[in-house]
């Protein structure tokens, strides 16, 4: 079984042709409030970042993986992060790069796909994101794969001037 490949998607590690995709996305300010970014980003330090993504999970404490439909198209970015090894868990984030492409069933096998992973690779004991209150797609797409709302954090981020919830969401791998 490849573990990284689906019906519709597979995931990928970062090439050195991503520079200009990967700018895109980081400059670009309404994806700012997920990824907790309140800068942009130059072509410098993002080539910098894609000489060393080839770095190990357990060194740098990440893994990003570009999300390509089964045409070799790069339609988003997906991120374990925040590892940690000695409790088994990671933190994931995924982002689906154009309107048109959202809804298309790719954000949820990328999560599927990335969780099997993790669990079957990696020894992961759980995932976890947290996501804005407001944000009801990616809110359906974490409930879609059964990840598990386990909390709200009040306040979390602020945007614009104002406060918004997280939600916390979990997924644990029962499987031992």
């Amino acid at each position: 079984m490849l573990t990284l490949k689906g019906e519709k998607i597979y995931l990928r590690a970062l090439e050195p042709e991503d520079l200009d995709f990967i700018f895109e996305v980081e400059n670009t300010e309404e994806f700012w409030e997920i990824s907790a970014t309140k800068v942009p980003y130059s072509r410098y330090l993002i080539k910098k970042y894609l000489q060393n993504s080839h770095r190990d999970i357990y060194e740098v404490k990440q893994l990003r993986l570009m999300i390509c439909s089964n045409d070799q198209e790069p339609v988003g970015l997906i991120d374990v992060f925040d590892l940690e090894p000695k409790d088994r868990r990671a933190a994931l984030g995924i982002l689906i790069v154009d309107e048109s492409n959202r809804g298309k069933g790719y954000g949820a096998e990328a999560l599927s796909l990335i969780a099997d992973y993790c669990f079957s690779h990696l020894g992961i004991h759980q995932l976890y994101s947290g996501v804005t209150a407001d944000n009801q797609p990616s809110i359906n797409l974490f409930e879609k794969n059964n990840f598990r709302k386990v909390g709200i954090k009040k306040d979390w981020i602020l945007v614009n001037g104002k406060f918004k919830d997280e939600i916390l969401y979990q997924l644990i791998n029962n499987v031992h």
